[in-house]
This record gives structure tokens, sequence and C-alpha cells, in this order.
């Protein structure tokens, strides 16, 4: 029996549906792969506790992710485990493991099932025992404790071992350490067999609860006025299908202390959402010739300053986060973050760094590369990337109101960014000195609901790319992501789009082609304000 300390969760069977997933991690503040985690949440649990690695389970927005392993108990035993986790708000504990009923729930728990039962059953007969589980008055954060059970009932028997996590109402991150099986008594003979562990007969909720059009919207109006009510969302929602819009409302303020509401004309700071602008560009000149996907950068960046990086890194993995470039974010950043006002100062900050990878190799996730893009885009246009992208992105696609002015411009209707006053939770205050100059091919610009709708309509209609490469862009090349767009789903729920956070801004946009939905969020507080209420609507969407 793995105690997780290898690294690597060898026979354990996972499967779960909705965000997040089950991965092994060494440092518990630093974010695992963005597949596995959310890129724009802060990762933060506990180190592992017994040594090097523990299991940990990732769900940002609404899933139920559940690991499992067969054994046979010869002889007694009594189970032990350090379980931690951190979540947003109190738990709640149904009797159930779905993670798409309107009802709260959000919980952890370890179980040992019969093997013959449905693997997410919750039922008395199918339940065991029970050895863990978070209740509704438990803390929203709990540092690692060791949690123990006398197995030796089951002594002779095959049990079904499972570690669930199941989440509807904010981030949760649950991680598990050091699981042993001490033996009761002198018995040298005493062991646990690991079994040949089947695949669960069905997925996980696999008939989900879908509703009606009409029943879906006026769902999400109800969620996000009530979130709107609990202080934990503010912002807009538009759900538009076939071009026709179903939702266009805005809850919340704009300005606190000057007590502006926001409306569906509110501008937001969008995040990391600008990238679909900057692969839009990109893809643009490599329409005309101008530039090669498998092109290194070197040779339209010739004097960059770190030769290997200029030789190695293409637009190809910029676009797709294969590049090996690094972040910008960090120290450096905070230091100079004021001094940062053009592309080519983050280049001349940040372009003797070397590789962080082979590029090519992994997806991990990049905002210099997109900076880099952007770098690209003023080389070819001899422009500034902001007028480029005026010029050929949002202007066709009629965004007026959308851009990244500097943060010293007064910019109408621009929302006030609101973050909390600490990690563990707090007060609302603004983001102000988080902020940067202004927004970059990586993100930080700003747009509106209505504006992201007519860049979605202008993508579909051909008019910033061809159908083929918009095709190409919106398929996943590395993990769920093409260039520059996320992409998630299959057959008629499959979509694309971005999402983007940072400290008092969040937003997400989703594209459904063959469903002809467009559903979009934003908000002017921490994530995951806009992007939950995307996730609520999408998993009770209509299939057809």
């Amino acid at each position: 029996m793995e105690d997780f300390e290898s690294g690597v969760i060898t026979g354990w069977q996972a499967v779960g549906s909705g965000s997040g997933g089950w991965f092994v991690y060494a440092d518990g503040h630093t974010a695992p792969e963005p597949a596995q985690s959310d890129p724009n949440v802060p990762f933060d649990v506990p180190d592992p506790p017994q040594g090097r690695f523990a299991a940990v389970t990732d769900a940002n927005g609404p899933g139920t992710r559940i690991l499992y392993r067969d054994l046979r108990l010869q002889g007694r035993f009594t189970l032990r485990a350090s379980v931690f986790y951190a979540g947003t708000g109190p738990f709640s504990s149904p009797a159930t493991l779905a993670y798409d009923r309107p009802e709260a729930n959000q919980q952890f728990r370890i179980d040992l099932l019969s093997p013959s039962a449905p693997i997410d059953s919750v039922a008395k007969g199918d339940v065991l025992a029970n050895v863990f589980h978070t209740s509704p008055e438990d803390p929203a954060r709990r540092q690692p404790t060791e949690v123990h059970m006398d197995v030796s009932a089951w002594a002779g028997q095959t049990i079904r071992l499972r570690l669930a996590g199941t989440d509807n109402q904010g981030p949760l991150r649950v991680g598990v350490d050091n699981i042993r099986f001490q033996r009761i008594g002198t018995d040298a003979d005493g062991r646990v067999e690991p079994l040949a562990t089947p695949k669960p007969s069905r997925a996980i909720d696999l008939v989900l609860h879908r509703l009606t059009q009409a029943e879906v919207v006026a769902a999400l109006t109800a969620h996000a006025a009530e979130r709107a009510r609990a202080d934990e969302f503010a912002g807009a929602v538009l759900v538009a299908r076939d071009g026709k819009v179903l939702l266009n409302d805005a809850w919340g303020r704009a300005d606190r202390k000057a007590g502006v509401a926001n409306t569906p004309a509110t501008r937001f700071r969008i995040g990391s959402m600008n990238k679909m602008f900057t692969a839009v560009a990109t893809l643009q000149l490599v329409e005309a010739h101008k530039l090669a996907l498998d092109d290194p950068i070197g040779k339209h960046l010739p004097d960059y300053p770190n030769k290997e990086v200029a030789a190695k890194v293409t637009v190809r993995h910029l676009l797709t986060h294969t590049g090996g470039t690094g972040d910008i974010f960090g120290p450096e950043f905070e230091e100079h973050r004021l001094q940062l006002r053009e592309h080519r100062d983050y280049l001349k900050l940040y372009g003797s760094r070397g590789l962080t990878q082979e590029p090519g190799s992994r997806f991990t996730y990049s905002n210099y590369g997109f900076v880099l893009l952007g770098a690209l885009i003023e080389h070819l246009s001899g422009e500034s990337y902001y007028d480029y992208v005026d010029d050929h992105v949002l202007h066709p696609a009629g965004m007026r109101s959308t851009g990244s002015l500097p943060e010293s411009v007064d910019v109408p209707g621009r929302a006030v960014g609101y973050m909390r006053s600490s990690p563990s939770g707090g007060g609302w205050v603004p983001n102000t000195d988080t902020l940067p100059w202004r927004g970059t091919a990586a993100g930080g610009g700003y747009s509106t609901v209505g504006d992201l709708l007519r860049f979605a309509q202008a993508l579909s209609s051909g008019r910033l790319l061809s159908e083929a490469t918009l095709a190409d862009a919106t398929r996943p090349h590395q993990q769920q992501y093409g260039y520059g767009f996320d992409v998630q789903g299959q057959g008629p729920l499959r979509s694309y789009g971005h999402g983007g956070g940072a400290p008092g801004m969040n937003g997400e946009l989703r594209v459904f082609p063959e469903l002809g939905y467009v559903v979009v969020s934003l908000s002017n507080l921490d994530p995951p304000a806009a992007s939950e209420v995307v996730e609520f609507f999408t998993l009770r969407m209509p299939d057809q």
C-alpha cells in the first residue's frame, strides 16, 4: 500500500467529473500544472506533513474527485492517515457526492466501501465504515490531522478504500498523506494485499441534472443574485444562443465607496482573457504569411538577449504554453511594477533568463510567453501591440468598450477591483496597489460582457480568422489548451474560451459552437466569483 512518499500513486483508480483532479505534490504553496489546478487561484495548502509528497485534489469549480483501491486485509489492522484541507466557507454534508445538485454540497471523506457498491455511493449498505468526513460545523481550513480507525472487523475480507472530495460552492483543496495499515497485536503474518482494482462500471454522476433553457436561465439568475447577497459575487452575466440574448444582467457594486452599481455596460478588468486577443492577432499574422507557427522567436527578434531561448522557442510553443519561458509575476515584478510600461520593458527585465524546460516537452502556463507574442506582433506590424489589436481585433468585432489603457487614465465605467484583505478572508479592499501600469499581451485589460459576446460572434462569423485557423486554434494541442484558447468538454458540450483572474478581478468566456451558446461573466472580486457562475450554468445547460 503506497503512502504517497514515493511521488506516484500507482495502483489506484482515479475517477471524477467537473473541475479539478487528483495529483501528487511536494510544495503546498506552488501551484501544480494548470490542467490539474486553476492557475488564477493561489495554491495554499500545508506542505506534505510526513515527508516529500502528498496527494491532493483541487476543485476550484464544481466537481467530484475520487481515488479508490481494492485491498484484502489478512489480519487485524488500524487504518491511519493524515488529512488536511483548505476551503473558503462552511461545509455541508448532504447524502450525495453529486456536485451538480442545486443545494450546497462541499465535503471530503474517507470510506471503506463494499467492492460491489457504486464508487460514488454513500448509502448505508454500501459504506462499510466512514473513516473521516467533513461536517457543516468544521472550520474552513484544517492543518494536517491524524485520523485512524480499527478495521479488524474486515479481517480476511476484500474492501475498497475510497478518498472522495466534492465541491459546488467554492474552491476546495483536500489532501491525504501517509496512509498506512498498522498491525494490531503481534501477528507477524498480518499483511494488506493490494488487489487488481477494476475501473468503475459508470462515470461519476453519469446522468447530469440538466435543465431546460428557460429553467437554467432562471436558475442562473437566482444563483447570481444569491451569491451577490452573500457578498461573494459582484459583476455581470450574459447568456446568448444563436445570437439571441437570453440573460444580460448585473449585480453588486462597481465602486463601493461611491455607491456605483454594476451594470451590463460596466468595464471589468479581465486578466488573462486578453490572451485570446493576442492569439487572434498572432494567427492573423500567420495567415498573412508574415509569421509561421514553427518560426523560432529569434528569427523575428534577432536582438533577443538569451540566444538559447531565441533559437529554440517557437511561436507554436508560446501559443500553447510549452516554451519554458517562465512567468512575469514575482518579486521582480513587484519591485518594477510601475516601471513596466511597454512590452520592451518586460523583455529588458526578463530577456536574459534561460529556459525552465525543454521547449515543447510539456504544458507550463507562461504569462511571459504571451508578452513575447506581443513583442512579435509589434515587430512584424510596425505598430504598438495596442494599436494593432485595436485595428485588427477589437474594431472589426465592434468591441468599443474594450482596451488596455493605463491605470492612470480615467476610463469611464471601469469598475474598482476588490480583493480580500488577507489570504484567509477578511473584508473587501481595493486592489489598486497590485495592478500593473497597464494591461499587456498576457492580460490585464478590461472589457464588458457585451463586447465579449461580440468577440465570440466575430470569431464564429470569420471576421477575425478563417474557419480552418479558428478550428485549429480551438482544439487541444497540449493538455486542454489550443492556441490561446482553453478547450473543455466533448461532443455537443465542447466549448472554447478563456478565463482570467488576479486579486480583485475574474472573468470567464465559454463558446459552445455546436449548441450555439455563448456564456460570459465578469466580476470585480477575487476568483472564482465569475468562473463559479459560469460553471453553475454549464453544468445544468441543455445538451441539445
